[in-house]
């Protein structure tokens, strides 16, 4: 992300915590319009806990935008444990398109297009650490008959 990318994320993140419950539920509202067969992978989950799990993890990336290497390393182990939620690699598609789309119901006017790609970057980073975390780990021998 550039410079101005992580300034744009930054400022409309803070115009958007007065409101994050709502729209933490505005966002789950939109992923099980987008795709109800989502619903039963949260069906023994407390969806208030879910939201503030949401905008916590929201504004841990934002935080770390400026430390690549620790956000790896969270992001990474979440994408380890959604593993074990049998989230499949096609959902990270439909949760980019509920948080964008929640994005730009909640900050409005200010959802202008460097700002859709501000938060389409960010979120296209981290879902790919996750997809890629969430790979099952290959076991890697040498080709006996090439040695």
């Amino acid at each position: 992300m550039t410079p101005d990318q992580k300034t744009l994320v930054r400022e409309t993140w803070q115009r958007l915590l007065p409101i994050a419950d709502a729209a933490a539920a505005l966002f789950y509202d939109r992923l099980f319009e987008i795709d109800p067969d989502l619903r039963p992978l949260f069906r023994r989950t407390d969806m208030r806990e879910q939201r503030l799990r949401l905008v916590r993890a929201i504004g841990m990336a934002v935080e770390g935008l400026d430390e690549p290497e620790n956000l790896v390393h969270i992001v990474t182990e979440l994408g380890h444990r959604h593993a074990g939620y049998d989230v499949e690699d096609r959902h990270y598609d439909l949760v980019g398109a509920a948080l964008l789309w929640t994005l730009e119901r909640g900050l409005g006017p200010a959802w202008t297009p460097e700002v859709a790609d501000a938060w389409a970057s960010l979120y296209g980073f981290l879902s790919g650490i996750m997809r890629e975390a969430a790979k099952p780990a290959s076991l890697s021998l040498p080709d006996p008959v090439a040695a």
